[in-house]
């Protein structure tokens, strides 16, 4: 360390390797691989290299904004607005029109609190109805309207607390006056951190996730949106119906009066009287351009000891039509411990890819360290007794089989 201290931080290395046409290229198949579809009704997306779009919204062209918060040192000026990278990656192939639509928020002060350090949207004085008019004539003249709504990059991280966790209702309102004119609306939703969507997951016919790609997001956003790349991302973290179910996560701990299986309301159980317990989008959600069928687990053996292995296995089917990637899910729980254990806790994943109609058995190796964790002494042990063993393509849509360890 001390002969070479600043090993990555040689400037003549930096001019060969900052923006090189592979790095690049990796960071915008990285950013595809991280967005994350929550709706698609009746097959919205992909959209046709066809036709006029209209992309609306205060996020639709910024630049600065997609690199997300913590990266106060990007060069904001190699990173591009979707608006331009859509129209850089579409060609003459699609007439693009876009329109502000709204401003980011309706509080200009509040606002400059969330576009520090350069991240800056530009805001349109006129009376809000007459900027969204202006919207909603040009989403009129197009085939599919693209929404690019949600928080601007400083609107999370460090000191960017907010006690209302859904989209802004300047934003909000323009999403409902392009929904009206009938188009086809495709919510795409920026965000660094889960948001509230009931509204929109009811009302809108696609949602696609991006969350704040980088460098190279405009283009990845492009390619999924148009289907040169089918979405695989799943949810790393939990979304709520509201911010009063909060916290709200899939690995909880199991409580005194649990709620029944099949019923989201019983009195003197541990739950709420106006909405179920249920996340909107649970742990490890994301939907794909095809669809995948999960067979019933099979275990090698139903009980094992320490230093021997289960063997878990499920048949994964792509039953669409177009190739996908699936990220196949396995999930653990300790039925009795010495300290309570969490309803759930995700043990294994692999991302797998398969054609139309091909099938693919993913195997996953248990061992006793998968059922380990620190007593209240502080050892670290896996206790006898059994475990429900859990596989699936989220924390909740999963096929369920049991073991013992001896």
């Amino acid at each position: 360390m001390f002969e070479d201290p600043y090993r990555y931080c040689n400037e003549e290395r930096a001019k060969t390797e900052i923006l090189k046409p592979e790095h690049l290229q990796f960071a915008r198949e990285a950013a595809t691989q991280s967005f994350v579809l929550l709706k698609n009704d009746k097959q919205t997306l992909p959209l046709k290299k066809t036709g006029t779009v209209a992309l609306i919204g205060p996020l639709a062209n910024t630049g600065s904004n997609m690199p997300g918060t913590w990266s106060v040192n990007s060069d904001l000026a190699n990173t591009s607005s979707l608006l331009a990278g859509m129209k850089a990656a579409l060609g003459s192939n699609v007439k693009v029109l876009h329109s502000l639509g709204s401003n980011l928020l309706a509080d200009e002060a509040y606002q400059k609190r969330a576009t520090m350090f350069a991240r800056d949207i530009p805001r349109d004085n006129r009376p809000e109805e007459e900027v969204i008019k202006e919207a909603v004539d040009i989403a009129k003249q197009s085939d599919v309207v693209i929404a690019a709504l949600g928080e601007g990059s400083e609107m999370s991280g460090e000191s960017s607390s907010r006690t209302n966790l859904e989209i802004p209702e300047v934003q909000k309102r323009l999403l409902q006056a392009l929904l009206k004119t009938g188009k086809p609306v495709v919510l795409v939703l920026f965000s660094g951190r889960p948001l509230v969507l009931n509204w929109e997951n009811e009302n809108v016919p696609a949602i696609l996730n991006v969350w704040f790609g980088g460098t190279e997001a405009a283009k990845a956003i492009t390619d999924v949106l148009f289907g040169d790349v089918n979405p695989s991302g799943k949810l790393t973290t939990t979304f709520p119906q509201n911010v009063g179910q909060i916290p709200l996560y899939y690995s909880h701990k199991n409580t005194g009066r649990p709620l029944e299986d099949g019923k989201w309301f019983s009195k003197f159980r541990s739950n709420y009287i106006d909405v179920s317990n249920d996340p909107l989008y649970p742990f490890g959600y994301g939907l794909s351009y095809t669809t995948f069928d999960y067979s019933d687990i099979k275990l090698d053996k139903d009980k094992f000891k320490s230093g021997e292995t289960i063997n878990a296995s499920v048949i994964v089917k792509n039953t669409g039509s177009r190739e996908g990637k699936e990220v196949v899910q396995l999930y653990i729980r300790d039925l009795v411990g010495s300290s309570t254990r969490p309803v759930k806790e995700l043990k294994h994943f692999e991302k797998i890819d398969l054609k139309a109609g091909e099938s693919k058995t993913v195997n996953f190796k248990i061992t006793v360290d998968d059922l380990k964790f620190f007593n209240s002494e502080l050892k670290y042990v896996a206790e006898p007794g059994d475990f429900k063993v859990f596989i699936g393509t989220n924390s909740r849509d999963v096929k369920t089989n049991q073991f013992t360890l001896l």
